[in-house]
């Protein structure tokens, strides 16, 4: 470890790398710089497979697009509706987990389970549940004289459908996190608490929040970027239309539709480079806001 970096050396690091980065390469970064370089075809010629002309027409398309931006309010819905309702709620049953020792991982294997299960499994299920005639969710709302709601055909409801399906989805990964960071703090700073006669709220909100800053600041920014680019809980849950009336369409599911289903290559790339700088953008402002008010 303390020798000097050889060109030979370096060489043979580079050899044994050499089978991971020709996937990554030709996997990853070779589509990046290819979608970069279609969203700006002006004229591309479909069956001769050529590009004759090269502008910013599929970026004014997408910006002139009513489509799109109902594809992009509709994103940030859900990615408001997701991000903070799933924070709190996998963040509660972590703590109640954490507390206890009998079948703990029991519960963390039931927890994780919906996880990872097939997105298209769990849309069949939800799309039970959600039935107007025979759901069980319609059933109990029944029993304390509720109508029944249409979840996946009224425009009202398609969002709140998809919404609560995708929390409940993916609670298992952010319990499994909350639950690492609250392993690694150290339990002299309860003792010492209890102590000083701090109670259980105070304990919380002076030594648990803050020493979980650096997993709460990761869950954040992980469900943002997953959020935004939802797409199979849309396809899956409405049957592969965009929800009632386009109530459930989203950028990743306009990339698709542009992309697949009409063959505008320019203008789904285009959409795809909009999506990116939408992501970048708000994962800087929350690095930012993590440095400037979640540092102890």
């Amino acid at each position: 470890m303390k020798e000097r970096p050889t060109i030979k050396r370096t060489l043979q690091a580079l050899l044994y790398l050499l089978p991971m980065l020709l996937i990554i390469g030709t996997f990853n970064l070779y589509p990046i710089f290819r979608s970069f370089e279609m969203s700006f075809w002006a004229d591309y010629n479909f069956f001769k497979q050529e590009v004759n002309a090269y502008g910013l027409d599929a970026f004014k398309t997408v910006f002139s697009d009513p489509q799109f931006w109902l594809a992009v309010r509709n994103t940030f819905i859900f990615v408001l509706g997701v991000v903070p309702i799933s924070i709190i709620i996998s963040l509660a049953i972590a703590l109640m987990l954490h507390s206890i020792d009998f079948l703990q991982g029991f519960f963390r294997s039931i927890y994780f389970l919906p996880f990872v299960t097939s997105t298209v499994a769990v849309s069949i299920v939800w799309r039970w549940l959600y039935h107007s005639q025979y759901g069980l969710i319609n059933y109990f709302l029944g029993l304390f004289g509720f109508n029944s709601i249409q979840f996946l055909t009224d425009p009202k409801y398609a969002m709140t459908a998809l919404v609560i399906m995708s929390v409940w989805k993916g609670l298992g990964f952010n319990i499994i996190l909350f639950l690492v960071g609250l392993s690694n703090i150290n339990e002299t700073y309860y003792q010492a608490a209890k102590v000083d006669g701090a109670r259980p709220w105070q304990r919380f909100t002076n030594i648990t929040f803050p020493l979980l800053s650096p997993t709460m600041f990761l869950v954040s920014v992980m469900g943002v970027i997953s959020s935004f680019k939802v797409f199979d809980q849309v396809f899956a849950l409405f049957n592969g239309r965009p929800g009632p009336a386009n109530s459930a369409l989203t950028v990743v599911y306009y990339i698709f539709d542009k992309f697949y289903v009409e063959s505008n290559y320019a203008v789904a790339s285009a959409a795809g480079l909009v999506l990116f700088l939408i992501i970048l953008s708000f994962t800087l402002i929350q690095m930012w806001f993590n440095k400037r008010f979640m540092q102890y």
